[in-house]
């Protein structure tokens, strides 16, 4: 097949797909926007553009230049390194799923934008990138070239408060006025009224009745025309182009007929039409805004942190009682949930979870920290600078960056209505008045006009985002916390369950802890704690908790080796604990129990033994799940407790012991190779292999103030015999978009059916349009909290 090169990007382009304008070649409709836009200022091609310092897309009359200002910019941003900043604008036009295929394919019309992502209840779109690259400033003047200017106030990032957008009231209010009164005038046309005044001053109220449409056709409607506008220049077509063509042949037919002397036109319909649609815009937003605060799990979303008290003493708080000043302690591994000041002399921090590049930064005493940095190494202490609401970390935890490489079906069907949905509109209009056009002048307006208002993509494109986002905020209120709805999708495709032992199906909280070995010192039971206190494994946590409060010591060179165990300088002792092997022990896997070995100064001491207790209600959920799943459970343990095990699981049920993290790895790929799709709930930590190769990941936690990209999902302890329960649910939650779809499909075919055949008035088509939107997202709604409760 013949290829050539796009003439933005350079990029291969079948000859099939290729766009041409301007007698210029293009691979997509986003390389033609970027040429579009930077061609108005005389530039030849992108590349241009970034040889030619401020030069933006619109300069919009330098309305924006206040964002070149660095400390406003810093206000308004969420993180800032020197490759990496991300900012939430709130755009208020965003409504429906046009928009969002659109401010997520930003990347495309600007170099420089790393990701963007939509809130879509919040109308709030989060954009990451490169500020070496592009500016604030030509990001958001980008925006407004294509339709969707944010709403940028410093006083609202600073209090949190949005201003209150009343411009939709007032254009309601506008066209309600001219609809109720062209209405009246036109009641002597309905009934046909005989009466010489009101013949004699036909001409007059006709004209009346148009200067009354003007306002709603000019103010009311003139943001379906912007937005059509600048859809149609940005090469990305919205739904808002049909109700604009359809209100804009509506006017000209409408004048014609009054200009001609044919009748009174359709003026009554078209300001009942602006009406309607917009009565239906601010029902929608109504509906949207109530089912969003429905959906708001990240609310019930436990994220924990040491606070050290003014007396020394430390104890673990949610995140929103953190307040400005408090002095917190980050161990490693551990995420930092608040913006702050380091007190600590050195931190080695990894923001991949902001940028999704895991490069360690290095920050001295002194240096600001971000929200969303994960420390590495060593305990360090810090001081608050602000609070952050919960709803940022679950967003960090759900960014992009760590999703798992899985076909997103009801994604993939959104997606293509999105794109697809009003060029094809458009054709059965056009076909449909053509058809009508030589048999009936009246019907080939209305169907043309009923056509193009009674179809709608939103009532399809929104079933599996308020369905799957309802199930969130369900789960979420029992304590299992999902990264994101695609996490349900996967969770119904299941087949295969693997368990880890140490810290899933054991509690933390539960153990018999004895020592066997050489006695230690009180100064050696200070060094211990101290290295212990650094670490959030399940058995370092326990020890901890277990050995008393002897005091502190300042401890260096802390090291984490995953699978073995801790090590660190304690003054001018070096500290080991761990595996037999990593301690030094002579008696390595000679003896079958869970135990924490202890060195000091190279001299092997002895070892912690724990006596592990199984969670509640393990052995009812291992036999309801025993029927549907394969159930597997991995251990880096000895065998030492295989005949407990043996007699809790069902029978059959595959135990593996002696596994390193690698080895949980390796297990989890062979069965996905034998086509299975696994689940893998483990502790978060040693397990984050396994739990990123896992087609759904599930880490079950005690304390929630740890956890990693890896898992996809977080389970509290203490809901863990409900896991059956969520797995079923999510079954139900993949049925209930199915029927949503059929449910959204029919009312598309039949309105369309009605509207091309000429059995549907436009002005009805007004107002089924919203209503079949919102009909359909409280459908899943309600479903989904049916099955919640039946199940």
């Amino acid at each position: 097949m013949d290829t050539q090169n796009c003439f933005h990007c350079g990029l291969n382009i079948e000859k099939e797909a290729e766009i041409i304008f301007d007698e210029k070649k293009f691979c997509c409709a986003g390389c033609k926007t970027v040429y579009e836009i930077f061609s108005q200022n005389d530039l030849t091609s992108y590349y241009d553009f970034e040889k030619s310092p401020g030069a933006t897309p619109q300069d919009n009359n330098g309305k924006y230049d206040f964002l070149e200002n660095e400390n406003i910019v810093s206000k308004l941003l969420e993180f800032q390194e020197d490759t990496t900043a991300i900012v939430s604008l709130s755009i208020p036009h965003i409504h429906c799923s046009s928009c969002i295929w659109i401010l997520e394919n930003l990347q495309r019309l600007q170099k420089g934008i790393n990701v963007s992502q939509v809130n879509f209840p919040d109308k709030k779109v989060r954009i990451n990138y490169n500020p070496q690259i592009v500016s604030l400033s030509e990001i958001v003047k980008l925006l407004c070239s294509i339709g969707y200017e944010p709403y940028i106030s410093l006083e609202n990032y600073e209090t949190g408060k949005q201003k209150v957008d009343r411009s939709l009231t007032y254009k309601l209010g506008v066209a309600f006025f001219c609809f109720g009164n062209i209405m009246l005038l036109s009641f002597p046309e309905y009934f046909e009224v005989k009466e010489f005044w009101l013949d004699n001053y036909k001409p007059f109220f006709r004209w009346l009745i148009f200067a009354l449409s003007l306002p709603s056709f000019l103010y009311s409607a003139s943001g379906y025309y912007v937005s059509a506008y600048k859809s149609i220049k940005s090469g990305m077509l919205n739904i808002d182009i049909p109700i604009a063509l359809g209100i804009v042949v509506f006017f000209i037919r409408s004048t014609v007929d009054i200009v001609m002397d044919y009748g009174s036109g359709f003026f009554d319909s078209l300001t009942g039409l602006v009406f309607f649609m917009l009565l239906g815009k601010m029902f929608q937003i109504k509906t949207y805004s109530f089912l969003s605060f429905e959906r708001d799990f990240k609310s019930y979303f436990p994220v924990a942190v040491t606070r050290i008290n003014t007396d020394a003493s430390e104890e673990s708080v949610a995140v929103y009682d953190i307040q400005k000043g408090d002095r917190l302690l980050i161990r490693n591994q551990e995420l930092i949930p608040v913006d702050g000041i380091l007190i600590s002399e050195n931190a080695t921090i990894d923001y991949s979870f902001v940028t999704g590049e895991a490069i360690p930064i290095n920050k001295k005493s002194g240096d600001k920290v971000f929200a969303g940095g994960k420390q590495i190494g060593e305990v360090i202490e810090m001081e608050v600078l602000f609070s952050v609401s919960q709803s940022y970390l679950t967003q960090l935890w759900s960014n992009d960056v760590f999703q798992k490489n899985v076909e997103q079906k009801h994604k993939n069907i959104t997606d293509s209505i999105s794109r697809y949905f009003t060029p094809i509109l458009l054709l059965i209009a056009f076909v449909g008045f053509a058809y009508w056009i030589f048999k009936d002048v009246n019907t080939a307006f209305n169907v043309f006009t009923a056509v193009l208002i009674v179809a709608c993509p939103c009532a399809l494109a929104l079933t599996a985002p308020f369905t799957l986002g309802n199930v969130l905020r369900i789960v979420g209120k029992q304590k299992f916390y999902l990264k994101n709805a695609l996490v349900i999708e996967q969770l119904a495709k299941v087949d295969t369950i693997v368990f880890d032992k140490t810290g899933t199906i054991t509690t933390n909280k539960k153990s018999n802890i004895s020592y066997e070995g050489e006695p230690l010192s009180e100064t050696n039971l200070i060094q211990v704690k101290s290295v212990l206190r650094g670490s959030n494994h399940p058995l370092s946590r326990m020890l901890y908790d277990f050995l008393p409060d002897v005091g502190k010591v300042k401890i260096s060179d802390f090291e984490e080796i995953t699978g073995k165990g801790i090590q660190a300088k304690v003054v001018e002792s070096s500290v080991k604990i761990g595996s037999a092997n990593f301690a030094g022990s002579s008696e390595a896997n000679s003896t079958l129990q869970t135990s924490v070995h202890i060195q000091i100064d190279g001299i092997y001491y002895g070892k912690y033994i724990f006596k592990n207790q199984y969670r509640d209600g393990l052995e009812t959920l291992f036999r309801s799940l025993k029927s549907n799943y394969q159930i597997k459970v991995l251990s880096g343990d000895n065998e030492g407790e295989k005949a407990a095990l043996e007699t809790l699981l069902p029978a059959g049920t595959e135990l593996v012991f002696n596994q390193k993290p690698e080895q949980k790895l390796a297990f989890i790929k062979q069965l996905q190779d034998k086509g299975k799709n696994v689940m893998m709930v483990g502790d978060g930590l040693n397990d984050a292999g396994a739990l990123a190769q896992s087609n759904v990941g599930v880490s079950i936690s005690e304390n929630v103030n740890v956890f990693s990209p890896a898992c996809d999902a977080i389970l509290e302890a203490s809901q863990f015999q409900k896991l059956h329960y969520f797995l079923k649910f999510s079954k139900k939650a993949m049925l209930v978009i199915k029927m949503s779809f059929g449910l959204s499909l029919l009312y598309n075919v039949v309105g369309l059916t009605y509207a091309v055949t000429g059995q549907l008035e436009p002005l009805v088509a007004a107002i089924i349009m919203p209503l079949s939107t919102v009909t359909i997202v409280s459908f899943v709604t309600v479903m989904s909290n049916y099955y919640a409760k039946k199940l």
